[in-house]
């Protein structure tokens, strides 16, 4: 299980080079004019990981799998997408589809490149993102309510629909909940509000430390919201190195951690998942869960019989894994545990699952 992110924001803000930065492609067509982007780009890109490459060298495994995180570039919004303008309906189908949301918006001045507005203003990008999405989502709930649809909703469901549309129509998003039965049933709903997101701040090169004008009107406005700054320009300079080049250069602008890193550091923590692994001869790999996720569950993302035919699961945190450098040598000095199907698996903790035959 990965997860699937969205990138989002009106035209001309940087998401097709954003995205084929952060793909290491050159799918996203990206050129300085409206609309660029019609049918969405999608990237898959494996989650960079030390722990995995340090597993599979103590176990000397054959294969190493990352787990991946699924980009999709979205057509530009505009004003009125809800009510179908510019290539509204289609934005709406393609972010209905994915589990977080990045929202981008730029936080740059430059004359060469135009901008659907008059001037910068990363707000009002921001609040018409917002009132888009909320428009779509009232559209969604009435006709949830129409008499036809409403007869196969329970009393509860009804009073859901009812509450939540009272609250868009305020002006407010609805709040996540990754336990709340409640936001399950409304994004099952197709409800776009009730998905986390992420402010991502497109900035220049001066700004990627400290900020800059723009920066500081998102913070005050969205002080409790997740958002982090990439200069979408440099993250396409970073791909286009080797491994090593790519190093020195960040460390030669200072820049501690490329954009991927960010988003992915944000994306799971908005999405509130963890990384288990299992480790042996022929793999090492790493599997995304929920936080809190029990063990039976987790062993069916391995395979569904895994989670049917559960007995136990003996587990080595990640640190003594790497100490002992294999289960055997753990289990030895005391640091093999065996837990039962309703262990909590915790981030970085390496797994192995005994079942039924």
């Amino acid at each position: 299980m990965g997860f699937k992110c969205g990138i989002v924001g009106l035209p001309n803000v940087g998401k097709s080079t954003l995205f084929n930065a952060l793909t290491s492609s050159k799918n996203a067509q990206a050129a300085n004019f409206p609309f660029c982007t019609i049918d969405p780009n999608i990237g898959i890109v494996d989650v960079p990981d030390k722990r995995i490459e340090k597993l599979a060298a103590l176990s000397k495994s054959k294969k190493k799998i990352n787990t991946n995180i699924t980009f999709v570039d979205i057509a530009g919004l505009v004003k009125g997408a809800s009510k179908g303008e510019g290539l509204g309906n289609k934005f709406l189908s393609h972010i209905r589809e994915v589990d977080a949301i990045i929202h981008l918006v730029r936080c740059f001045d430059s004359e060469n490149i135009q901008h659907i507005n008059k001037s910068i203003d990363p707000i009002n990008d921001l609040e018409t993102i917002k009132t888009e999405i909320l428009l779509a989502d009232i559209n969604q709930i009435e006709k949830k309510l129409q008499k036809n649809l409403k007869k196969k909703l329970s009393d509860k469901q009804i009073k859901l629909f009812e509450n939540t549309l009272d609250k868009l129509n305020k002006n407010e998003m609805v709040e996540e909940n990754n336990d709340d039965e409640n936001v399950k049933f409304l994004k099952e709903a197709g409800l776009i509000s009730s998905k986390p997101y992420i402010i991502v701040c497109n900035v220049d090169e001066q700004s990627l430390k400290s900020g800059n004008k723009y920066t500081k009107l998102v913070q005050e406005k969205y002080p409790n919201q997740k958002y982090i700054f990439i200069c979408a320009d440099i993250e396409s300079q970073i791909t286009d190195l080797k491994p090593d080049e790519r190093e020195n250069y960040m460390k030669n602008i200072g820049l501690e951690k490329s954009g991927l890193d960010k988003l992915i550091t944000a994306g799971y923590e908005i999405l509130n998942l963890n990384t288990f692994f299992t480790s042996g001869a022929q793999e090492s790999r790493a599997w995304t869960i929920k936080k809190n996720t029990e063990a039976q569950k987790a062993a069916g993302v391995i395979h569904s019989d895994f989670e049917k035919k559960f007995i136990r699961a003996e587990v080595v945190s990640y640190n003594d894994f790497e100490k002992y450098g294999s289960f055997e040598k753990a289990k030895e000095n005391g640091k093999l545990r065996v837990e039962g199907k309703n262990y909590n698996v915790r981030d970085g903790d390496v797994l192995f699952f005994r079942v039924n035959p």
